[in-house]
């Protein structure tokens, strides 16, 4: 017996499974533990997919970006009646500036041991800075990421105090957190594995042409911030294909967020990615895809690295 099915049809995700998926499994519309301050711009009643208006635009785009190597995980023997676990790890941060041509202006390299305990560890090809962290594996790692966001704030503020520039536009790869005290700037971010959004909102994020965004909200975590969706060109009929979320300092004046929204929203769709150029397009922004290669070239060749780091440590 033959039954009848209805018709099914499939989307295949258009990151390279390699790197997750852009739309993470808990964005399903469950109530989220953020808090939200939706009336921000618009009533959330009223809230509609939006085109940015005009207005000045800034006379560069920066993007501040970091990559991070684990190069080994290590136990420190000392005093403690057992050794300590200790990471040494790669570090690289850049920034590069869009103003008609894209270059790298910056980049910064640090490789460092996390751990409770030790020492500077000098190898023939490197050398890694103590930094003293405490905690289990997972508590080092954290320690290594506050590190990477540490760089890449000393980076944006060297450049920005020996250029004097004051209207260009600071782009950060990732969320803002820790950064909102840096001037004319916003968080990038890539992925959705929340749904902060009511349903409602959450419907209207779905409806955005190329080009379009989201009114401006207020959301506090553990942090606060405001923030807005924008949908990039180059979207798929995978759920919020194209769509980043972009976030800046809770303490800007609501028209000055507002307004910062409609600049992204001007500027970042022309920088789009393409799917045969960059497995994370279009999301992954054509400036950031370029600096990454670069970062993950600096970090130098791991397998080097850590031949040298062991012959240093059996020394």
């Amino acid at each position: 017996m033959t039954s009848l099915l209805s018709p099914t049809s499939y989307t295949v995700d258009p990151w390279d499974p390699g790197y997750g998926v852009a739309r993470g499994d808990e964005l399903d519309g469950r109530e989220s533990s953020a808090r939200l301050e939706l009336d921000l711009e618009l009533p959330a009643a009223r809230w509609r997919p939006l085109s940015p208006r005009g207005g000045a635009l800034p006379g560069s785009v920066l993007f501040l970006d970091g990559v991070r190597r684990i190069d080994a995980r290590i136990w420190v023997h000392g005093e403690e009646p057992e050794p300590l676990p200790g990471v040494v790890a790669s570090l690289a941060a850049g920034l590069v500036c869009c103003d008609g041509v894209a270059r790298i202006l910056d980049v910064a390299v640090d490789r460092g041991l996390y751990a409770e305990s030790g020492g500077d560890i000098a190898t023939r090809h490197a050398r890694y800075t103590f930094r003293r962290t405490t905690g289990g594996l997972d508590k080092l790692t954290l320690g290594v990421q506050r590190r990477l966001s540490e760089l890449e704030v000393e980076l944006a503020n060297s450049w920005r105090q020996h250029s004097n520039v004051e209207d260009d536009l600071l782009v950060v790869d990732g969320p803002l957190r820790g950064r909102t005290h840096l001037a004319r700037t916003v968080g990038y971010v890539k992925t959705h594995q929340k749904s902060y959004l009511q349903p409602e909102q959450a419907a209207v994020v779905a409806e955005l042409a190329p080009g379009q965004r989201s009114p401006v909200f207020t959301m506090g975590t553990s942090w606060e911030r405001h923030s807005w969706y924008l949908r990039l060109p180059g979207a798929s009929r995978a759920p919020w294909s194209a769509v980043v979320r972009l976030e800046c300092s809770a303490d800007l004046p609501p028209e000055d967020a507002v307004a910062l929204a409609d600049v992204t929203a001007r500027v970042l769709p022309g920088l789009a990615s393409s799917p045969h150029k960059d497995p994370r397009a279009p999301q992954n922004l054509v400036p950031i895809g370029g600096l990454e290669r670069q970062l993950r070239h600096r970090l130098g060749d791991a397998a080097l690295l850590y031949r040298s780091l062991r012959g240093a440590l059996a020394a």
